[in-house]
């Protein structure tokens, strides 16, 4: 695993991708530090990272996408199936030379709050709490842009896939107002989205009957909970869309609260993607 993360760590800094991203990251900082805390005269550090985290869009998908695909697409990955180092080392090892490269701006960002100190009160708890949510934020969707990059082997395929994902986590919010709240309603979409990750499962493992079990399982549990109360169902739509919202999480540290449950998700959701590429990698290797 040391010998991939080397690797990966010096090609990004052999080309221009990590530092591309390095530079723009700080430019977006350093833009939103100049709009909310000079020139706005807000001394709250955390808006300046809120407004950063928007641009993730462009930011992540520049660094994901051809850390698999393009092995993928030069049949370089048949050298992962035939390595005596397990994919799970070779996954983790991609993993932390991409969470490296965010680390090193993250370290220059840390002394921005000491900066914007001379031009005013800044209170630092809110400015590193906030850096660090950004921070496992960030590791969050560099988890899920590397489980896109090894769907496919297009970079570009990869980088609009990523794109399109994070944005639907910044506009998560603005849909969950917009959905309905009628059960029978919210039952139909509830089953559409089950059977959408029956599918997935389906193209990550190949298997029939996991699949079918899934299936029968969330379906059927689905349809024996609507009749048993349906209003179970009311509002529920809203629920799981929310809870599935990155950026109210995110949000709730520009205010100063520092929620826990939020720095457990951002966790939880990065090893979740790791796990998921692992397995993409593996489903390929029993197919080869």
């Amino acid at each position: 695993m040391k010998a991939i993360y080397k690797k990966e760590l010096r090609s990004y800094f052999t080309s221009y991708l990590g530092y591309m991203f390095i530079a723009f990251l700080l430019l977006f900082v350093g833009v939103f530090q100049y709009l909310y805390n000079l020139r706005g005269e807000y001394a709250n550090f955390a808006l300046a990272i809120n407004g950063t985290a928007t641009f993730f869009l462009l930011l992540v998908p520049m660094l994901t996408m051809r850390i698999l695909a393009e092995e993928k697409k030069q049949r370089t990955d048949q050298l992962i199936f035939t390595s005596p180092v397990s994919v799970e080392r070779v996954v983790l090892g991609k993993y932390l030379a991409l969470v490296t490269v965010f680390a090193i701006a993250m370290v220059i960002v840390c002394g921005y709050p000491v900066i914007l100190h001379n031009y005013g009160a800044t209170n630092y708890a809110v400015a590193y709490t906030t850096i660090g949510a950004f921070f496992l934020l960030g590791c969050t969707y560099m988890a899920i842009g590397m489980f896109i990059s090894a769907l496919t082997e297009s970079q570009v395929f990869a980088a609009v896939v990523t794109f399109i994902v994070i944005l639907f986590t910044l506009m998560i919010d603005m849909l969950v107002e917009m959905l309905p709240t009628g059960n029978t309603l919210a039952l139909v979409i509830l089953i559409a989205l089950a059977l959408v990750v029956a599918v997935i499962t389906y193209v990550m493992m190949k298997s029939k009957v996991v699949t079918g079990i899934f299936t029968v399982l969330s379906v059927g549990g689905l349809i024996v909970a609507y009749a048993l109360n349906k209003q179970w169902f009311d509002g529920s739509l809203a629920k799981v869309f929310g809870w599935l919202s990155v950026q109210s999480r995110f949000a709730l540290f520009r205010y100063g609260i520092v929620d826990i449950s939020s720095y457990v998700y951002f966790i939880s959701m990065s090893f979740l993607f790791v796990f998921l590429t692992i397995q993409a990698i593996k489903k390929r290797r029993w197919e080869a």
